[in-house]
Formats: C-alpha cells, structure tokens, sequence
C-alpha cells in the first residue's frame, strides 16, 4: 500500500503532479497552496555553503579506548574501555560546493565526540601544520586561495604572491606541494588536530597535547596525473569511495595517538610549542596510543547528517581544554558564529550537532527555527530563586586557563578602598537627591514591586535598599507592608 502524499503539515494534496487552474488552458492559481509550498521550499532548500570546507563527505563511527592514558587526562571519553559515538566531515578546504574532491589542497578531518559530558569537537586537518600562525591573517589567506574577483577564476600567482609573502607559510606548502597533498582516498590519510590543546588529569596536572590519527589503511596518493584526469571523470571521487566502502561493511580505521609534553618543558623547548606552523619532534615526544577508530555508518541523509554538521573548537569537556596557540583562540570564536549565519542561531538542536547524553539546560532562548526548549516554569533569566540551572565550576570545563603569566581567571574588578556596590547609590541618595526626588524614588519603587513581586525575592528587595541607605529601605518596606494590608 503506497503512502499518501501530503503537505509539509500532512494534510493529504490532491495531485502531485498538476498544478491548480482556471480550466485546462487558463492560468495557475495562486491558492493552490501545495503549489506554493513545494515551489518557496525548492527556493530555500540550500543553506549558504561555508567559506572554507565547504565541499566534503562524512560518517558515523566510533572510537574505542585500548590504552591507559588517564594520568594525563580525566575526560571520560579517553578512559580505559570507554566507547564514543563520533561524527566526522572530511573536506578540501578551498573549493566550493560542486569543485572536484581531486584537487590539490589540504583536508579538513574535523570530527565530533558525543561524550555523556557533551560534545567534543576536535577541529583539524590531514596536516599536523598550517600556512599561518595568527587569525587575523587567516580571510587574507583564505581570499588568496578562492577565485580573482574580476574574472572570478582561480589564480596560482595570487597564491604564491601571499605565500612567499608569509614566509610561515612554507611548511605548510611544502606538505601541500608533496604527495600528501592530493590522497588517494580520505581512507588513505592520516588526521591531526593539529593545534596544540590542554589535557588535565583528575589530579589537576595539565599537560600540553597533538593529536594523530593514523590511518590503518596505510598512507596513498594520487600523482598530479591521475588527480586531474579523476577531476574531469568522476570529481565526487573521494566522497563516492568513502560512502562504498561504508555501504560494503569495509569499514575504514585510524588508530589514535598523543603527543604529551609536560607544561614545564614549554618555555624552554627549541621549538615555540604553540606555534600551528611547526610540529613537536617524535623523539622528543614519541607518540602514545589512545585507542581505535572506526567509521561504521553512513549518514542517513546527507544534508541533514553532514551539510548542517557544525564543529566548533569552542566545544571541550572537563579533561580537555585550550593552549595560548592564538590560531585555535581564534577559531574558538570564528567556528561557532560562522554556524549561527550559515545553519541559524539554533543550530546545536539540530540532529548532528545535538548532545547524545548530556542534559542540556540552557539559558539560550527563542530565535528562527528553535523547537527544544524548557519547561514553561523553569525562569529565563539567571540568577533566580526557582530551581532554574545555575553554574557548577566543579563540573564544567577547566582547560581554558594556564598556570604562566599572564593568567586567566574569572573575577570582578580589584576592589578600591570606596568600591561596595552600595557606597555610591547610597550617596546618590543621600547627598544628590532632594526631598521630593528621595519621596518619588521611595513612591516607584514601592509602586513596582506591589506589582506581583513575592517572597522569598520580597525580602531580598527590602535588604537591597537596607542596604543603600537604612532610611531609603525602611520606607520603601513600610511602604509595601502598607499596600499589601490594603490589598
């Protein structure tokens, strides 16, 4: 039995395959509102492509933990035995949505942990490098790799005229310019996180990490050749192997490791560890294995799972946290505001991005397309006296501070010797106001909070002007004592 079509709000259509008219050669009509419908959604079936990245492919997997490498880390998802969904987007990195995947430049290999903390995304390439080592050169170098503006054409010249420019640039090119920089498959690539990031054990030791996934397929390429005629004869190359060799149970792997340095060998190692342009020698840092991960499942729906997939570095759990590399601070920022202009301020309810297991109690509200949302009795607004979500240190995320100067802590200004909250309101009410101004001041603030405001906040208000001045508040409690007798 075939299903009915309906509307977008299943109500069943009449025909889907004639449109409404006055008689069988007259005009269409404007209420056939199925007509409508289909013709506005078709207008507005693509979201913006993103800036970079924007052509790619992804799946679903999993990685497993088989090593130990909880003295360095208390996130649960490194744990010994611990098993963790995972969503991943390969992506070339210049080219737009319809560009070939065979073109040499490097790939995004940006990943998503649905961790019972919440989501850790681990944002990198299949580089351990990049061109710059500061954000604000990164749309300079991103316009130098897109198209001239008047021709609207690729440039080479433009390329190089930034790139020699910068001369950060020429590890990150050299890799380009070498075999890595056109793989045979996504399969056959390795992934790096690239940055340096902060790990903290349950100790409360930090210590400074780089991630490596190295390919279990082993590393392949493609020549120049066999790129550019793949290009011209099947330029959806990459994302068409990595959806086959899912859909045929081949399921592609990549055993994770670490490189860990002690906080303290920072300052003084021969090579600035925070810099995204060098990497940390393996026989200074040997790498330690995590675990084994694999991809097992295609995306359901490519738009859905894949095109609105938002990774954003911004995304950590406790155990796991940021460096001063100023390239990663950068894209702390850039990732997410990028997602609220391309998906829509709601994004993180969608499918891809939504937390698996943790509780979600967010003070964010309203917006284009928002569907979750809070009890109606829980308050918007914090802080509140009603068993609205309020801030836990102990169990959130402590990876975005480190221990040399300058520090990074969350607290108020340095109090000066006059500094109370209440000292200046106190002599504004005293010393500036006159008579008439302090009844006024006393009469609406009374008026206002007969207006529905009720214990336990009543008391709070009473003790609020108390406080700014004991005259000030002891009238303005008379005041609305007096008006709920009347009442």
């Amino acid at each position: 039995m075939t299903k009915p079509t309906t509307t977008n709000s299943g109500i069943p259509v009449e025909s889907d395959n004639e449109s409404l008219t006055a008689g069988a050669t007259g005009p269409i009509l404007l209420h056939d509102h199925y007509l409508i419908e289909k013709l506005a959604q078709f207008n507005r079936e693509r979201v913006p492509e993103r800036v970079v990245h924007a052509k790619g492919a992804g799946a679903y997997g999993e990685l497993v933990v088989t090593a130990d490498v909880s003295r360095f880390t208390k996130a649960k998802l490194f744990q010994p035995g611990a098993r963790t969904e995972s969503l991943v987007r390969f992506s070339t990195v210049a080219g737009e949505q319809g560009s070939p995947d065979t073109w040499r430049d490097p790939r995004g290999f940006a990943v998503k942990f649905y961790t019972e903390d919440g989501n850790y995304d681990l944002v990198g390439n299949n580089t351990p490098v990049f061109f710059i080592k500061d954000p604000i050169k990164f749309p300079d170098f991103i316009r130098s790799q897109k198209r001239l503006p008047g021709s609207g054409l690729r440039d080479h010249h433009m390329q190089w005229d930034f790139w020699t420019l910068r001369p950060e640039s020429a590890h990150q090119v050299t890799w380009l310019m070498g075999d890595r920089g056109i793989p045979k498959t996504y399969r056959h690539m390795d992934g790096f996180g690239s940055h340096t990031y902060q790990w903290i054990n349950a100790a409360g030791e930090r210590f400074w990490v780089k991630y490596h996934f190295k390919t279990d397929q082993g590393i392949d390429y493609l020549t120049q050749d066999e790129a550019d005629r793949v290009a011209g004869t099947d330029p959806d190359y990459h994302r068409k192997d990595l959806w086959n060799s899912i859909e045929n149970g081949d399921f592609p792997s990549w055993t994770l490791h670490v490189q860990v340095m002690p906080v303290a060998e920072a300052e003084t190692y021969r090579f600035n560890p925070f810099d995204l342009t060098k990497v940390w020698s393996q026989r200074d840092y040997p790498l330690i294995e995590v675990g084994k991960w694999t991809l097992n499942r295609n995306p359901g729906n490519y738009f859905v799972d894949i095109e609105q997939a938002a990774f954003e570095p911004s995304n950590t759990v406790p155990g796991i946290g940021f460096s001063p590399d100023k390239m990663l601070l950068g894209r702390v920022f850039a990732y997410a505001d990028a997602h609220r202009y391309r998906v829509g301020t709601n994004y993180a309810q969608l499918p891809p991005n939504r937390a698996r297991a943790a509780e979600v109690n967010s003070y964010s509200k309203e917006g284009a397309m928002r569907f979750d949302y809070n009890d109606a009795n829980t308050p918007v607004y914090a802080p509140n006296s009603y068993g609205g979500p309020h801030a836990e240190p102990e169990l959130a995320p402590d990876g975005g501070r480190w221990d040399f100067d300058p520090t990074m802590v969350r607290a108020g200004y340095l109090q000066h010797a006059e500094d109370g909250d209440f000292t200046q309101p106190g002599t504004l009410v005293r010393e500036v106001l006159s008579d008439e101004q302090r009844d006024r001041l006393v009469g609406n603030i009374v008026g206002h909070v007969l207006d529905g405001v009720e214990e336990p906040v009543l008391s709070r208000v009473f003790e609020y002007w108390r406080n700014v001045d004991a005259e000030l508040g002891k009238r303005v409690e008379d005041g609305v004592r007096a008006g709920l007798d009347e009442s």
